[in-house]
Formats: structure tokens, sequence, C-alpha cells
């Protein structure tokens, strides 16, 4: 698990109580949520830009989960590529959504948007009930991967130390990911 996901991941994991089951739409990127799908769960894998989040092939209310990992500072329209996978959620499902706020530009193919906690649950408020919304990040690890870019990915130990300390220690006003995890209501 890479040091500046590791805390986002374990808390979307928690806010979850149990495994994802059922119908699972993956877009761009589902490997990191592995560990909290349920091993019967079905689920399909797109990615983006090659299929279009603002326009899922997808009938409505196909999916009791749906995941987007790392995807929404790529689209244009952030708002209807969220109304989207709404649309394509069953009432009761569940929208996981994660995304950057402090981060380099990176092309894939467009680089758009950062978002705030406030934006991601004004993107899913109209639909949704928040389940869990977050941030992680603090001034070290900032400063370490404004240093040394490199240490964004390095690999966490099991065991206890600096590594460990520096990515779960968390400041609020200093976030470099942010997620939410919402129920569809309407």
């Amino acid at each position: 698990m890479h040091l500046t996901r590791y805390t986002m991941y374990r808390r979307i994991g928690a806010a979850l109580a149990q495994p994802m089951r059922g119908t699972i739409l993956g877009v761009s990127g589902i490997e990191n949520f592995r560990p909290m799908i349920d091993r019967t769960a079905s689920v399909i894998e797109i990615q983006y830009p090659d299929a279009d989040i603002h326009n899922l092939a997808f009938e409505d209310e196909h999916f009791d989960w749906v995941v987007t990992d790392q995807v929404l500072e790529h689209v244009s329209d952030p708002k209807r590529a969220v109304g989207e996978t709404f649309r394509v959620l069953k009432k009761g499902g569940v929208a996981i959504h994660t995304t950057c706020f402090l981060n380099p530009i990176h092309l894939y193919p467009n680089d758009y948007y950062r978002f705030s906690r406030e934006a991601l649950r004004s993107l899913c408020e109209p639909y949704s009930e928040m389940l869990e919304c977050g941030s992680w990040g603090n001034r070290l690890a900032i400063a370490a991967i404004l240093f040394a870019a490199r240490l964004r990915g390095i690999e966490l130990p099991d065991r206890p130390g600096l590594r460990r300390w520096l990515a779960t220690y968390n400041e609020e006003n200093y976030p470099i990911h942010v997620w939410i995890v919402a129920r569809r209501t309407r």
C-alpha cells in the first residue's frame, strides 16, 4: 500500500463495516479495494478515458457499488460524472469516490480539478447520504513528496516505524487525498 493512500483505504474499509457484495463497477482502478470485496461479488472494471464516465454505458440502477479511484480530477465535468455514477447505482447502493487535493499535475489524458471534502459532499449531496467523508495529509508528508516525488509511492512495511507513522498522521488542513462513501437515497 502506498504511503499517501494507506489511511484513506483503511478509513474507507472501516466505514463499509462489511465486504462489498453484489455487482460492483470499478472505474480506473479497483485493485486497492480488493481486500474490501467479497469473493462472490461480480466486478466490472472500466478504464477512463476509454470509457466515458460522463455517459456510462449501463442501464439505470444496475450496480450495488460504484468505485472511482483517483478519477474525478481528470474529468472535464465532475458534476455530470458523479451524477452518472449515481444513475447506474441502485437505490441503497454505495458510491466511493477518491481523488486528490494536493498532487502534482498528472495527465490522464488531462488534469482539471482538485477537490476538498466539502466539494465531494456538494457533488454527492443531491443523490445520497454521506457514510464517510474524509481527507488525509500532513505537512511532513507534503514536504517529503515535494522534495522527492518517488516517496509518494513507497510501500509500507507491516511493522511500526517512521513510514507507518507518517502514513497515519493526519492534519486535516493539509490534505493530499480526499474521499467520500455515500449511499444513494434518491
